[in-house]
């Protein structure tokens, strides 16, 4: 619907950009909103995915044929999730104008959708027993970090700051599931080796301490709500067992195995702790939809005053209306402009509203840089580990224990210690 003030009058030129600034929120929003829905789906694929990933790891590992049926279940379940992101993402205009700022977001989907044609051959050499469990772990893991970079690229890119901390909640809360994932298949292989050895003990501390960095953050962002579910299953006795049956492994070695079958225990009780972890997932997820419909709602009402008011004003004007008190604008409508040029009542009017959308908009973005500033700090100790493993040949958990460790040895945050490595190499 076009703005205007009055057919015989133009709208003033302040008002036209105020306006179209609203204008563009709003098409901001609803293209956030899209891609909040893809998150959505996300977020239940790679549920799927590391179910499938869980299993994959009991197959290749064993000789029961149960496990071939329930990673043939999963792997059915996995393909219609798979379906409604390809539908989602066969959606997305990416001509749109808001499609402009998102290139990262965008290449990282592509490096999923390439993951998406390698799946079926992938799947078809583990049901031949072709690949090592190790091997089909890391290609499944390697789809599942894709998929979570689309989800960490959406919350970089959010414009909105209460949507972008529900996406910082729920990016980490799936990252730390995502680590239990990749514990749990660490701990399989332990425990089907009889013992731990020093470098599955090396892994499963260094998922284990990833998991609480990413619980702190989520913990940081989440609404009361799925803070209080979390903090009921940390509480529970399932994290009790597990935690007690992590300790076992950890004390194992060659001269002091255990029973291989624990595997089979450690393998149920990280499952269904997963599976109570994606019950929180999704109840962000389902936040995230109605945070994106509120905020939608709220800006298209918000332009709607706006219109109201230009009308009002330039009517009262035409009128050759000079009592102040018809001028006057209620506080509810101080986030809504009005036009300008016309009369010194009218350029007051104005002014007051354009300073009030000024600060409003401030306010978000200082609001944004609260909220993006724990991605910032995730970009990089991810930088800094990974320029660690590169000039010095290390692993992964390797490059993040010696971080750490210089961290503490120095009295400083993860963070510090990362733009530290950074600057001394030139790359701060």
């Amino acid at each position: 619907m076009p703005d205007r003030a009055l057919p015989d009058r133009p709208m003033p030129p302040a008002l036209r950009f105020m306006l179209a600034a609203r204008r563009s929120e709003l098409e901001g929003l609803r293209g956030l909103a899209d891609t909040c829905e893809l998150v959505t789906l996300i977020s239940r694929l790679v549920h799927a995915l590391q179910r499938e990933r869980g299993y994959t790891n009991l197959y290749l590992g064993s000789q029961v044929e149960t496990h071939r049926r329930q990673l043939d279940l999963h792997t059915e379940q996995a393909k219609a999730l798979e379906h409604d992101v390809l539908q989602r993402l066969q959606a997305v205009d990416l001509n749109a104008a808001s499609a402009a700022d998102r290139a990262r977001l965008f290449n990282r989907v592509a490096y999923v959708l390439h993951g998406f044609d390698e799946l079926p051959g992938l799947r078809r050499r583990i049901r031949e027993r072709l690949l090592a469990p190790s091997v089909a772990t890391a290609a499944l893991t390697r789809l599942i970090g894709g998929l979570m970079a689309v989800v960490f690229e959406a919350a970089d890119t959010a414009i909105d700051p209460d949507i972008t901390r529900v996406l910082v909640a729920l990016f980490n809360f799936m990252q730390g599931k995502e680590l239990a994932g990749q514990e749990r298949a660490t701990g399989v292989a332990g425990f089907s080796a009889g013992f731990f050895d020093a470098s599955v003990q090396e892994r499963i501390l260094h998922l284990t301490q990833s998991q609480e960095r990413c619980f702190q953050t989520f913990s940081e962002f989440a609404d009361p709500l799925a803070g209080q579910r979390w903090a009921e299953l940390q509480r529970s006795e399932l994290t009790t067992q597990l935690l007690r049956l992590r300790e076992v492994g950890m004390r194992t070695s060659a001269q002091h195995p255990v029973d291989p079958g624990l595997s089979q225990l450690w393998f149920e009780l990280h499952s269904q702790r997963i599976d109570q972890m994606h019950e929180v997932e999704k109840q962000l997820a389902e936040q995230l939809l109605a945070s994106c419909q509120s905020s939608i709602k709220l800006a298209n009402a918000d332009l709607d005053n706006h219109r109201v008011l230009l009308q009002r004003l330039a009517s009262l004007e035409t009128m050759g209306c000079g009592d102040a008190r018809l001028f006057s604008v209620h506080a509810s409508d101080l986030d809504s402009p009005a036009p300008d040029g016309h009369g010194p009542q009218m350029g007051r009017s104005l002014l007051d509203l354009l300073q009030a959308q000024t600060h409003r908009l401030q306010d978000a973005n200082l609001q944004l840089d609260e909220a993006r500033q724990a991605l910032n700090e995730r970009k990089l100790v991810e930088r800094a580990k990974q320029l660690l493993m590169n000039e010095y040949a290390l692993s992964e958990s390797e490059a993040y224990t010696r971080l750490r460790q210089s961290a503490m040895s120095r009295g400083l945050r993860m963070v510090d210690m990362a733009q530290n490595v950074l600057a001394v190499a030139g790359k701060g």
